[in-house]
């Protein structure tokens, strides 16, 4: 049985896209051609199943397949995965990671604060305990409130903390507030924060985060990374460097419904083969594509000199 103290969750992560072919089937050839690269390119690890691939728009088959897919990219590259596993009910949650990891080598399962049915901070307690209980694999707590309509609290998490299988959060609540800094003080050494929302990554890692979660290293990814590095090595100024030149990236990749910029951006590298997305999920605009693809090119070139691709 893994531990909290058996999983090191620090660096750069990526919750990896799912693609679809332009009749709207899930792309498994550009999922594993993506999840090379993106290993390639440096990432601690994958996220399968995150918000970024779609979950909520494919079958349970699908979703199955996209992470044996991953599965098998992290196991050449020699890398963890963690798959997003979280639905609104607590035995619906147990029945998805049992369905999602079964006979995999996933490391970990991404947990989602129930949405729609918005528990207490008590009955949310009690979900990811009772879930932590019946799962074999560690679980990283995810706290999206913008998604879910409801929060986890500090408290909440702190007792949470306690669990030998709940081993860190991503916190993605749109700020460094309160609560956020209040973990970052407060939980112990085995417990990870990791930065759920992609432009707080330096500030979340400088204060005593683990790493990040991040969508918007699809792209620039090496750069990501360093910029990751550079702030849990404590080299302030590398990581803010590379935060000020990530950030209008980040703030046009996230101008449109994740994940549509960043598919349009891949697609338009010809990394994935379509910028489909299921409904109702749109494809970015031409004009929001056009301007991250301008925007990675030119960071890019600015800290990986000799490169002409977005990676």
């Amino acid at each position: 049985m893994t531990t909290a103290t058996d999983l090191d969750l620090r660096g750069l992560w990526v919750p990896i896209v799912t693609p679809f072919d332009r009749q709207g089937e899930v792309d498994l050839d550009s999922l594993r051609q993506l999840a090379d690269r993106l290993l390639a390119d440096g990432a601690t690890g994958l996220v399968a199943l995150g918000t970024t691939g779609e979950p909520a728009t494919l079958t349970p088959d699908e979703r199955r397949r996209v992470v044996e897919t991953c599965d098998d990219a992290c196991r050449a590259a020699g890398r963890p995965l963690i798959v997003g596993a979280g639905t609104n009910s607590t035995r619906g949650t147990i029945a998805e990671i049992d369905h999602l990891v079964r006979q995999t080598s996933a490391e970990a399962v991404l947990v989602v604060v129930p949405y729609y049915t918005r528990p207490s901070e008590p009955g949310l307690v009690e979900h990811f305990t009772e879930v932590a209980d019946a799962t074999p694999v560690p679980i990283v707590l995810y706290n999206v409130p913008h998604r879910t309509g409801q929060a986890l609290g500090a408290s909440a998490v702190l007792d949470l903390s306690s669990h030998p299988r709940i081993v860190g959060l991503k916190q993605a609540v749109g700020a460094l507030d309160p609560d956020t800094l209040r973990l970052l003080a407060e939980a112990g050494p085995d417990f990870h924060v990791l930065a759920g929302d992609d432009a707080l990554i330096t500030a979340t890692v400088l204060m005593g985060g683990a790493g990040a979660i991040a969508a918007a290293a699809h792209l620039c990814t090496p750069v990501f990374v360093e910029m990751t590095a550079a702030a849990l090595a404590g080299d302030r100024a590398r990581a803010v460097e590379l935060a000020a030149a990530l950030l209008p990236l980040v703030t046009v990749g996230f101008s449109e419904p994740n994940p549509a910029a960043f598919k349009g951006a891949l697609a338009r590298r010809r990394e994935i083969a379509s910028n489909e997305l299921r409904r109702p999920m749109t494809p970015a605009a031409a004009a929001t594509v056009d301007r991250i693809v301008e925007l990675a090119d030119q960071v890019t070139r600015r800290f990986t000199p000799g490169s002409d691709d977005l990676s």
